[in-house]
């Protein structure tokens, strides 16, 4: 049986952060596309700051287990090019409400 894991990740402030951003989208979004299809990511969004200048993420995971979930966070593309600098990962549970979106 799975666990939901959120993530909460906030991007670094250097200079360079928001282009490095810019530069892994495409893969974190090909990343998580795959991870979608496969049942194991079930939402996520940007977060903006009060600009509308993204600024960090938030993903709900659906993983069998923590080392499953850090395996894949070691080879997203916003860990691996630097991009989230603040990572949060918390133990969560999808609500009845949304049970649909959680592949048993």
């Amino acid at each position: 049986m799975s666990k939901q894991f959120i993530i909460i990740a906030y991007d670094a402030k250097d200079a360079g952060a928001y282009e490095r951003r810019l530069a892994s989208r495409q893969a974190h979004v090909d990343a998580i596309n795959k991870l979608r299809a496969e049942g194991s990511a079930l939402c996520g969004v940007a977060i903006h700051d009060d600009n509308e200048k993204m600024i960090g993420s938030v993903v709900i995971t659906n993983f069998p287990s923590r080392t499953e979930l850090d395996k894949w966070l070691a080879t997203e593309p916003y860990v691996v090019n630097n991009v989230w600098e603040n990572i949060t990962v918390l133990n969560g549970k999808i609500g009845p409400s949304f049970a649909d979106l959680v592949r048993k």
